[in-house]
């Protein structure tokens, strides 16, 4: 049938569309359909395979664990912290500087501390040490050029209250890596660890953030 034929069809008589709509209800109601065994099978492992995952969330949700981005083990009562610049024991001075910011400004896109300017107005103090950092090329271009960089960063980071100390929080042996492209302009007028350094130390603070609020 066209797809015209439904507007003339539909301006009939009401009664008429009625009795129809009426009767098609009453064929329908009287006449249902029969599942064949297959279709029968396929329904039953359906409602098993959601059985199954419902009662997973539920085991999970009464042992203490929750969805990723959904929860926090951090103590609600943590409200603002202290970042202490980070202490460098690599071979490449300043870093911890860009560390440094880059773990402030993600603290504060994310809202949910309140910074302090200094150890005594805050509820928690977020330190830590970078151990090792390294950069080296691992793809080139037909010239000989690096295009690919590694970035490898090392650090030991922890959370503690400032009222008494306690642990909150730790990563002893916190790594990072990641590989990072670098275009040739670039590579040319900036130092290509100096640019990888400014391009790793947010990935590094958004990764740290994240391990920090959910607990990991």
């Amino acid at each position: 049938m066209r797809p015209s034929s439904w507007p003339r069809s539909s301006a009939r008589s009401s009664r008429g569309g009625l009795s129809t709509a009426c009767s098609m209800a009453s064929s329908s109601a009287t006449h249902s359909p029969v599942l064949s065994p297959e279709m029968e099978v396929k329904g039953l492992k359906k409602i098993v395979m959601l059985a199954v995952v419902l009662g997973v969330v539920a085991v999970l949700a009464g042992c203490g664990y929750g969805l990723i981005g959904q929860t926090s083990t951090l103590p609600e009562d943590i409200e603002s912290i202290f970042v202490e610049p980070l202490k460098n024991r690599t071979t490449r001075p300043q870093i911890e500087l860009t560390m440094t910011r880059a773990i402030i400004n993600e603290l504060v896109t994310r809202r949910r501390f309140t910074i302090a300017t200094n150890r005594e107005e805050a509820d928690a103090i977020l330190s830590g040490t970078l151990t090792a950092f390294t950069v080296r090329p691992v793809t080139f271009d037909p010239q000989g050029r690096a295009e690919e960089w590694q970035i490898s960063i090392r650090a030991d980071m922890d959370f503690t209250r400032t009222d008494n100390d306690e642990l909150i929080w730790e990563q002893p042996l916190y790594n990072f890596r990641d590989n990072y492209e670098l275009e040739l302009d670039e590579a040319t007028v900036f130092d290509p660890e100096d640019r990888t350094i400014q391009i790793v130390s947010v990935d590094f603070a958004q990764t740290l953030v994240i391990d920090l609020l959910e607990g990991f």
